[in-house]
């Protein structure tokens, strides 16, 4: 709750961080290194946790999600890690929340062939509208 949150692509800056997610180039969860954008990686959930039926590739929010989630869910629910409620919403959360954004952020389209309709209202078009248009005077992506 005390951390420090660093918005940075430089190598140097980032070595000296605890934590990093989705920038450095960099899959390393024994030092918290959680970035998705290496041409080798292809992590899934499944891939990940063989218990697990989901296929789609991970995206740095999937795999903070993936190695945390349920730690996280249980402080929230006071309930053991391994047990059925932690279990049953951990895997409704990312079937039906998660998954999407790891398929968003990497280009999966929701489904095969041309689709039926836009998705206008996802998450990460929603995060998108808070960012500056091109030609906006005040480019401050921090304040949206």
């Amino acid at each position: 709750q005390d951390a420090e949150i660093v918005r940075t692509r430089d190598p140097q800056r980032l070595a000296g961080c605890d934590v990093v997610v989705d920038v450095g180039g960099e899959y390393d969860p024994g030092r918290h290194r959680y970035d998705h954008h290496q041409r080798s990686f292809t992590e899934s959930m499944r891939s990940l946790r063989p218990d697990k039926p989901w296929s789609t590739k991970l995206s740095s929010a999937g795999l903070v999600y993936c190695h945390f989630g349920t730690q996280i869910l249980a402080e929230l629910l006071g309930q053991p890690e391994d047990g059925p409620v932690v279990t049953a919403l951990y895997d409704k959360l990312y079937e039906n929340f998660v998954e999407e954004i790891d398929a968003m952020d990497n280009g999966i389209a929701p489904a095969a062939g041309e689709p039926r309709y836009a998705l206008s209202t996802t998450l990460s078009a929603r995060v998108g509208h808070l960012n500056p248009r091109w030609n906006d005077p005040d480019q401050d992506t921090e304040v949206g």
